[in-house]
């Protein structure tokens, strides 16, 4: 599941763009810009590739002109993935990926103060939550262990 989020700091905005596992809830992997441009889609797909192959896995987005844009469905078809789109004003379609934005906000975002943060100094400490948060972040959902032991218990992987 793909989607973009943002974030508001002192000199300008960051944009997320991850591709999330839909069993796990944790990203595959992901993409951070200052530009909400379809390069950081497209590149985070071109990861999804190199971590999951030619898998034929469904990638469900919302309309977002980044998903319907020539780049992006070539890929898709170049890469043997299936398109999956919300339907319009059906947001709860893409609930994973805003279900796991809300969490990201809530524990790294919200109880932050950002106030005298570049950019440039928070991506790294994005980073670092988006690692934590795949090899640390125990679900118990996932038997108490983290999405990446849960992955590497079935031999699948993340970023």
């Amino acid at each position: 599941m793909a989607d973009i989020t943002e974030f508001s700091l002192r000199d300008g905005e960051v944009y997320l763009s991850p591709m999330i596992d839909c069993f796990t809830g944790c990203p595959i992997n992901w993409t951070i810009g200052k530009s909400p441009n379809s390069l950081l889609t497209t590149d985070m797909l071109d990861k999804t590739y190199e971590i999951a192959g030619d898998s034929g896995m469904v990638i469900h987005s919302d309309r977002g002109f980044h998903y319907r844009i020539p780049a992006w469905t070539e890929r898709m078809e170049k890469y043997g993935y299936v398109r999956s789109m919300s339907k319009k004003g059906c947001s709860p379609d893409n609930s994973a990926c805003e279900g796991f934005f809300g969490t990201m906000k809530n524990e790294f975002y919200y109880p932050n103060d950002w106030a005298s943060v570049s950019t440039d100094e928070f991506i790294p400490q994005l980073e670092k939550y988006l690692v934590w948060f795949c090899d640390k972040r125990i679900k118990a959902r996932l038997g108490n262990t983290s999405s990446r032991e849960y992955l590497l218990e079935y031999g699948k992987t993340v970023q």
